[in-house]
């Protein structure tokens, strides 16, 4: 029983973070401006690799494996959001037509 309990939760999480990552690429390929692209992308980015960890985690039940995907994990909600600012401020500081595709505040 207990094991088509962790298949059925492992499944759900595995296809849920599937499907937000899938909806974070339909982002990519349906906004024209970069800072709305880096916004989709970077929302579907936590929410579908959180979902993936915790499914990957219920499906291994190893104690050493689930630590190291909870450090990925942490890493990643580190990095990822780092390196989406990065790029935002790259895009807002090098487009000179950031004025007219969309409102600036502040500069």
């Amino acid at each position: 029983m207990t094991d088509i309990v962790r298949f059925i939760l492992t499944a759900v999480f595995l296809f849920g973070g599937l499907a937000v990552l899938a909806a974070g690429v339909l982002g990519q390929y349906r906004f024209r401006i970069a800072l709305n692209r880096l916004h989709a992308s970077s929302m579907c980015d936590s929410l579908g690799l959180l979902a993936l960890m915790v499914g990957l985690s219920i499906s291994s039940g190893d104690g050493w494996i689930v630590l190291k995907f909870a450090l990925t994990m942490i890493f990643l909600w580190i990095a990822s959001p780092t390196a989406g600012h990065l790029i935002a401020r790259l895009e807002a500081t090098t487009n000179p037509r950031l004025d007219r595709d969309m409102e600036v505040i502040g500069k």
